[in-house]
């Protein structure tokens, strides 16, 4: 389960997949424009196979409006690989490729702007986004507009799902505090990413760890959170599986972390869209199901060797 945010910065170690070399050749990957109000921009090009936009199966089942701007633009929180980061200039990863084969389905182009993760819903409820693809964890908090006290704060959004997966806890290599479990945390100090999932689970534990108190840093970037632990200031962080297994693999040639415990929280993360824009929301579903049908899904899957991660239908507004 997730939910992340990112300054305007080049791929942090959060940058990862577990087949990085074949980034730089990704197909209509996402191409990142100069930072600006924290972000960056990007897009992912549709193929048209000589025809145009319009010849596209699902074209006809757009809103109106995306379809005469030929674009739908989509927020992002490109610094969370293998999922989505930046490379040679360039959004890339398992988002833009799903993307990417979805805007083969729609006929018109996707175009990623990355910023801060805690601001992408709010981008959607002022229409300067029109989806959201950041391995974004679908649940009913997101969905009904409520913060962490069940406060109503929001519209909420609803969730295209189309990818599944758990969380894992990361630590310095060699694992020197012992941590297995998340109860193994009481009493340490651990660094998160603010405003995600895995700060949403990081207090719940505190608050079961009691008298034993459980510290959390938290900071704008997961990037940050790995150099905490990294340094020994944190004994661990906390991400989503794919993820986590990328960073110990690949950070300092693998020598830096190492994942610990077994998967927990196993959930579905959503393609975001407005509650008010249903129509787009259900073109985004039917696309989705057909690329699952056509192999174009799992391919996309398999580059980044996340297959076990699959769907094997669109669902909408599925987490819980």
């Amino acid at each position: 389960m997730t939910a992340r945010s990112t300054r305007c910065t080049t791929a942090k170690t959060r940058t990862s997949r577990l087949a990085a070399v074949a980034a730089a050749a990704v197909v209509g990957s996402v191409l990142l424009t100069a930072c600006g109000d924290q972000t960056e921009g990007g897009s992912a090009t549709p193929t048209k196979d000589g025809g145009s936009a319009n010849a596209a199966p699902l074209f006809s089942k757009l809103p109106a409006d995306i379809q005469k701007a030929g674009v739908i633009k989509v927020g992002t929180d490109a610094s969370y690989a293998p999922m989505e980061f930046t490379e040679g200039g360039k959004i890339v990863g398992v988002d833009p490729d799903i993307a990417q084969a979805l805007s083969k389905q729609l006929g018109v182009e996707f175009k990623f702007t990355s910023g801060t993760f805690d601001g992408l819903i709010t981008s959607i409820y002022t229409g300067r986004q029109d989806l959201i693809m950041s391995s974004m964890t679908d649940n009913k908090k997101r969905q009904e507009g409520l913060d962490d006290s069940g406060k109503k704060i929001g519209k909420g959004i609803d969730f295209v799902d189309y990818f599944s997966s758990g969380v894992s806890l990361l630590v310095k290599k060699g694992n020197p505090q012992g941590v297995n479990s998340l109860d193994d945390l009481c009493g340490k100090t651990v660094a998160v990413q603010r405003g995600t999932i895995y700060e949403d689970t990081f207090k719940a534990q505190a608050t079961k760890c009691g008298a034993k108190k459980l510290t959390i840093q938290a900071f704008d970037s997961d990037a940050e959170a790995q150099t905490r632990v990294k340094a020994g200031g944190a004994v661990a962080d906390l991400n989503d599986y794919p993820v986590a297994a990328y960073i110990a693999k690949t950070s300092g040639g693998g020598n830096d972390f190492e994942v610990v415990g077994s998967q927990s929280d196993v959930g579905l993360f959503g393609i975001g869209v407005s509650k008010e824009n249903t129509q787009l929301r259900d073109a985004v579903k039917e696309a989705l199901d057909a690329i699952i049908k056509d192999g174009t899904y799992a391919e996309a899957l398999k580059k980044w060797d996340v297959e076990d991660s699959a769907v094997k239908s669109a669902t909408v507004n599925a987490g819980k």
